[in-house]
């Protein structure tokens, strides 16, 4: 069992309640405007200064302690998916064809239950806490909540911290540590430009379709061949489009697109250069198929990394919540956007382990019968607190 304070012990069921209604009313990015409401009405009544619409419906708000000292930033986002819900919850989503699948309702909830416990100790730190409910972090939102509302300058951040619910990690485990723990991702689209023909006399023609099989074949040799197993780099291809109903053209083009994504410090000029290198095989594969090639990156998240002294910190916290053996590794291949705040100040991004079989919530991320063990969620408001208080006394 972990060790709850007493504060965060009497809400509870408070906190339980919040994550239901957010599950229940699940909203895409920028679009998260009852959640913002909701949000924002629960921060008025702990008497905090709030700001609404921040990035169109981000909410922040700031918490002044006893006297001076480090201000800390404590996020959580807001967003859910589209995609429709299958578990059956007799609070399950009103909204058809959109689901909370990735765990952001029990963020919201859980980061303000561990603002009114922090409200109701503010005697006991010194500093000022920025809370900070972020809109659209799967498509990438945070930088644009960091520009427009000057989160980190007004007034200035010493550190920032996050958390997310992770069904892969059993309930009452935590995991915290420094260095990467997301992955950077980048986008690509391409297409490859050949001459159609008749699929009778393919050496009248210039096949793109073989030139791109060719390529999504070669370039898995990023992985495999040329970075360091150590340093974890995934090309994937998502979508693969050529040609149309008939089966005897060759088409004249074939596009692609995918991720890459990358667990290692310096982005893509980073010593492992992986976009470089998947270029490079896409040029080599067209130069020798008589092909052309056009290649678009999108950029989307960084590598998250969290700062060593700051993952101290809340690894403390989390010691003392569920005990040194319930402190377990993890690092994610997916991307997190909280790696734009812990790109600019010191940060922690800690993953609360709520997986369990026998109630059913062990179904993975972004899956529609995706659940909370809440029974794990006081653990992670309580993580929030005792983090925040540990920060801001050193």
């Amino acid at each position: 069992m972990a060790t709850i304070g007493p504060e965060t012990r009497r809400l509870a069921r408070e906190l339980v309640e919040l994550r239901r209604e957010f599950h229940a009313r699940p909203e895409l990015g920028f679009q998260e405007r009852w959640s913002a409401s909701r949000i924002a009405g629960y921060l008025r009544e702990l008497g905090l200064d709030v700001r609404e619409g921040v990035a169109e419906t981000g909410v922040t708000a700031l918490l002044e302690g006893s006297g001076p000292g480090r201000t800390l930033l404590l996020r959580a986002d807001m967003d859910a998916l589209p995609l429709q819900e299958l578990t059956g919850l007799p609070f399950a989503s009103v909204n058809d064809g959109v689901m909370h699948a990735c765990g952001h309702d029990a963020h919201m909830a859980v980061l303000l239950v561990a603002a009114k416990v922090l409200c109701s100790m503010r005697d006991r730190f010194a500093g000022r806490i920025r809370f900070v409910f972020q809109p659209n972090e799967e498509v990438a939102g945070a930088r644009r909540m960091i520009d427009e509302g000057r989160l980190l300058d007004d007034p200035p951040v010493d550190g920032a911290i996050a958390l997310h619910v992770w069904s892969g990690i059993p309930s009452g485990k935590i995991s915290i540590q420094p260095g990467p723990v997301m992955a950077a991702m980048d986008e690509f689209r391409a297409v490859i430009r050949g001459r159609g023909g008749h699929t009778g006399a393919p050496h009248k023609a210039v096949d793109p379709v073989l030139a791109a099989a060719n390529f999504i074949s070669a370039a898995q040799m990023i992985q495999t061949r040329e970075v360091d197993v150590l340093s974890p780099t995934l090309v994937m291809f998502g979508a693969v489009h050529a040609g149309g109903q008939a089966s005897n053209i060759v088409p004249e083009k074939v596009e692609l697109a995918g991720t890459v994504r990358y667990l290692y410090e310096g982005g893509p000029d980073s010593p492992e250069r992986p976009l470089q290198r998947f270029e490079r095989i896409l040029a080599g594969i067209c130069a020798a198929s008589g092909t052309e090639y056009d290649l678009e990156w999108i950029p989307s998240n960084p590598c998250l990394v969290n700062d060593p002294a700051m993952a101290a910190v809340v690894r403390e916290a989390a010691v003392s919540i569920v005990g040194e053996g319930n402190i377990v590794p993890f690092i994610c291949t997916a991307g997190e956007d909280f790696a734009e705040f812990a790109r600019s100040v010191p940060s922690a991004f800690a993953f609360v382990g709520t997986g369990n079989a026998a109630k059913g919530t062990d179904y993975p991320q972004h899956h529609p019968k995706f659940d909370v063990d809440e029974e794990a969620l006081p653990a992670a408001a309580e993580l929030f607190v005792r983090s925040a208080l540990a920060f801001l006394a050193k």
